[in-house]
């Protein structure tokens, strides 16, 4: 499952596609949108990509991650448009035969698609907004 949608992802249905009978593990990491940074208060956040592109480069990743560890399977979504506090931006679930390789490859695909897929963030704060780089944020 690699998808970008402007809907509320299905973090169930993301867990469950990464699901394999062979596997030990299916770890999940969601990045979600916080209420306060550095003493502002969040509004929502807006995403913006091509969608064609964030594809592609997501697609690069899961195939990065079936290149370095024994992943059965690698899911990915990201969601893109306005995204309240609390909600996801970014769903990932990787399996694989032992927690410790499932947990360093889910944390290999969030620091590759922060590194290569072009993705836009406008933080919409209570006293105005600004767009952000994604690139490289931790």
């Amino acid at each position: 499952m690699i998808e970008v949608t402007r809907h509320p992802i299905d973090i169930e249905a993301v867990t469950r596609s990464a699901y394999a009978e062979t596997s030990g593990a299916v770890v999940t990491f969601l990045g979600t949108a916080r209420q306060d940074r550095e003493g502002k208060r969040l509004i929502l956040l807006e995403y913006e990509a091509y969608p064609e592109m964030a594809l592609k480069q997501l697609e690069q990743v899961r195939q990065e991650i079936l290149t370095r560890w024994p992943a059965d399977q690698v899911s990915m979504v990201h969601r893109f448009g306005p995204i309240r506090v609390g909600e996801a931006s970014i769903a990932i679930a990787v399996s694989c035969p032992h927690r410790q390789q499932a947990f360093e490859a889910c944390r290999y695909a969030i620091d590759r698609i922060k590194e290569i897929v072009p993705v836009w963030k406008k933080e919409v704060w209570e006293d105005g907004s600004e767009w952000v780089e994604t690139h490289g944020e931790g």
